[in-house]
This record gives C-alpha cells, sequence and structure tokens, in this order.
C-alpha cells in the first residue's frame, strides 16, 4: 500500500489526497505536522531533504512535488479518471490552470514564506494577511477570466469529469478562506469547485477528514 507523507492543510498534500482517491488508490497517511515543526526533524529531512509536504512512497521508491507525484499517478493507473485530456492541446491547457495555481499561487503563500515574512522580516500579521490575499486575488481573476473561456467549458476546469486543474483548485479555494479572501468575484471558480465538492474523492480529501 502507497504511505502519503502529509499535513490535513497542505493544499499541496490535499491534491495529491484527490488524486489518490480519483484513481481509487489505497494509501495510508503518515502525519507531517508542520505547525509542529515535524518538517525539520532529521529522520523526515531524510524522506524529503526540502522538509516539504507531500512525499508518496511506492514499492520503495518516494516521490516528491504534488505535481509530478499527480502525473505519477495518472502514468501508473492511465484507465482509472484521467487527470490530463488526450489531446496534446487540452492537455498543454490544463498543465497550465494547473501550474497557475501550484507554480504561481500557492508557492509565494505556502507556510514557510508566511513563517519568512513574520520571523525574519518582523511583518505583522495584518500585512502578512493582506500579502495573502493579494496573490489569491490576483491568481483568481486570472482563472476567473480563463475558466469562463470558450476553451474551458464544462462542468469542470476542462470538459465534464474532474482532472489535474480541479485538484489544484479546490485546496486554493480552501486556503483562499482560511485567510479572509472574499470569494463573491469568482463565480466561475465558485461553480466548478461546487461541482467538484459533490464527488467522494475531493470531499473524502478534505483537510476536516484527514488525519491530523
Amino acid at each position: 500500500m502507497m504511505e502519503l507523507y502529509n499535513y490535513f492543510r497542505s493544499s499541496a498534500a490535499y491534491r495529491v489526497r484527490i488524486a489518490l482517491n480519483l484513481k481509487e488508490v489505497a494509501y495510508t497517511q503518515l502525519p507531517v505536522n508542520l505547525q509542529r515543526g515535524e518538517q525539520n526533524h532529521p529522520q523526515y529531512k531524510q524522506v524529503q531533504p526540502q522538509g516539504l509536504v507531500p512525499a508518496l512512497r511506492d514499492q520503495g521508491a518516494v516521490l516528491l512535488q504534488s505535481l509530478a507525484i499527480c502525473e505519477y499517478l495518472e502514468e501508473a493507473y492511465p484507465e482509472r479518471s484521467p487527470l490530463l485530456p488526450v489531446n496534446r492541446v487540452d492537455r498543454a491547457r490544463v498543465r497550465a490552470i494547473s501550474e497557475i495555481i501550484a507554480c504561481d499561487i500557492h508557492p509565494v503563500n505556502n507556510l514557510r514564506v508566511l513563517n519568512y515574512l513574520s520571523q525574519c522580516l518582523d511583518i505583522g500579521e495584518q500585512e502578512k494577511i493582506s500579502w495573502y490575499q493579494h496573490w489569491i486575488e490576483e491568481g483568481f481573476l486570472a482563472l476567473e477570466q480563463l475558466l469562463t473561456g470558450e476553451e474551458y467549458p464544462g462542468k469542470f476546469c476542462f470538459g465534464d469529469t474532474p482532472g489535474l486543474a480541479d485538484l489544484c483548485l479546490v485546496p486554493q479555494m480552501f486556503n483562499a478562506r482560511r485567510f479572509g479572501v472574499d470569494m463573491a468575484p469568482y463565480p466561475e471558480l465558485l461553480r466548478i469547485e461546487s461541482n467538484c465538492q459533490s464527488l467522494p474523492a475531493f470531499a473524502d480529501a478534505h483537510p476536516d477528514n484527514c488525519s491530523h
């Protein structure tokens, strides 16, 4: 059985939980509590030298980085709930949406960046929240525009089945609410999120349903 090094509120780990659920792959959660600094313990650094989650162990191999893990699962189980479309242009579009979230929005707002702002640059709590909200709002405005275009029709980010972009979007929406982002300007994102959350693969991966 696969083992997922996981923190329940990590959006990167949340993505992988959704992917595992969509692929119907059994896995065990190995909690790594980021708030208590467990990601910096030498034992975990042997697994993940960056001290980040998630990491996925499968048959002795340890896989890092959430999008790489999701594509690994796609290649290992292509017949189960495909995460990417068949057409290469469509695949590029789905990857672009995914990377806007995973490479542009999320990295400047993850825990280690927020901790650096407060602990090393002496940024106050309200300024830190403003930083978080700014980068979310900038990214969400672009996503809202893209996902209302003709190239991205359907119930989900692309088409009528959930895929890689959706499993990136839903965790970022969860984090946005945690930091008080006004979601009213993003009706298309809210519509897609609602469609995703109606599926057990997404609902079961929610932080409320995870090992802490």
